[in-house]
């Protein structure tokens, strides 16, 4: 993989290509742009960043800084290097995909969990766009370059994706998306008794100020973006949940978050805590039926199960469902046994 993508290399003049670009929020305090940066990029570390600003790669509002220059509110700033980022350069290659559905405008996939959507740091092979560049020719582009990709879910979420092979297709999807017209309802487990039968979350989503890994919701707008998730509860089993989540806006790990947020943390979600017994008794036993319960599902309990649409050529309203995955499956009725079994005090 390595010696193609420096071929692609030789293949480039000498100019600046974008890596990574953020926008202060409104309410973003003066603070220095290392840091800034160090809070928002994966993996990056102070002295790398120094370094890039030193050899005037970072820039701010279209005008090199160095690492000590101060991002104020509203301040674009952008890293900028000689050689294009990885996740720019797609790799054919011959990952099977699921397809659900497929005419001339688009297809819908079934991903399978522990497949990463598109390239990125850390992931530049083997990803969801590598294997429908192999696949397709010639997919139309979104906004960030991406071929075929309208929306995308988390890696170890499994469920559907609409992907668009035409312009046309791409830009009238992005459309209902944006306009909130989609259907997208997710099947997860969560940990605790979910009291409501249904409810509304809403919050702003943006970055965790502590774990740039992490998105918290927050009630202060400058903090990020507008999010409504509309839940229904399916099946109680005492220390666990199973719930129906239909999400209105799409923002990024928006479920995992505002479940987390009133209190129901997705069953294994390791990044937001989930991996840990959140709820139940002491007993040896009930630990070693929780590790179990992992083994059996080693990722969050998410599953995007049903996706609608209108078609962007023949303007009828198309509906796809899928089954949950047999590993959530499986948790499902280990929990459901344990708990016909088992005398719970809900919480």
């Amino acid at each position: 993989m390595q010696e193609n993508v420096n071929e692609v290399f030789d293949d480039l003049e000498d100019e600046l290509f974008e890596h990574f670009r953020f926008e202060a929020g409104k309410g973003q305090a003066p603070l220095r742009v290392d840091k800034f940066l160090m809070n928002l990029v994966e993996n990056a570390t102070r002295n790398k960043i120094q370094q890039a600003a030193s050899n005037g790669n970072i820039f701010v509002n279209d005008v090199a800084v160095k690492s000590n220059h101060k991002v104020k509110a509203l301040d674009v700033v952008r890293v900028l290097m000689k050689q294009p980022p990885f996740e720019n350069i797609i790799i054919p290659e011959n990952i099977p995909l699921n397809i659900v559905y497929e005419d001339d405008a688009l297809l819908v996939v079934n991903k399978e969990p522990g497949l990463v959507v598109h390239p990125g740091h850390g992931n530049y092979t083997g990803t969801l766009v590598n294997a429908l560049a192999y696949h397709f020719e010639n997919l139309p582009l979104n906004s960030s370059e991406r071929p075929g990709l309208v929306h995308r879910i988390d890696k170890d979420t499994s469920g559907l994706l609409v992907v668009a092979k035409t312009e046309w297709a791409m830009t009238e999807l992005q459309r209902q998306f944006a306009e909130k017209t989609t259907e997208r309802e997710y099947v997860a487990l969560v940990w605790g008794n979910v009291v409501e039968d249904q409810g509304t979350i809403e919050s702003y989503i943006g970055r965790h100020v502590k774990d740039r890994m992490q998105m918290a919701a927050f009630e202060d707008e400058s903090k990020g973006k507008w999010a409504v998730t509309h839940y229904k509860v399916l099946e109680r089993f005492g220390y666990v949940t199973l719930v129906s989540c239909r999400l209105e806006t799409g923002r990024t790990h928006q479920i995992r978050v505002h479940m987390k947020y009133i209190g129901h943390t997705l069953f294994n979600d390791e990044r937001y805590g989930g991996n840990l017994i959140l709820k139940g008794t002491t007993f040896t036993k009930y630990k070693q039926f929780i590790e179990n319960c992992f083994q059996l599902l080693p990722r969050q309990a998410l599953h995007a199960k049903t996706l609608g649409f209108e078609h962007p050529i023949t303007k009828e309203y198309v509906r796809f469902d899928s089954e949950v995955p047999q590993d959530m499956v499986a948790c499902i009725e280990k929990w459901r046994t344990y708990s016909q079994n088992s005398t719970l005090e809900l919480e």
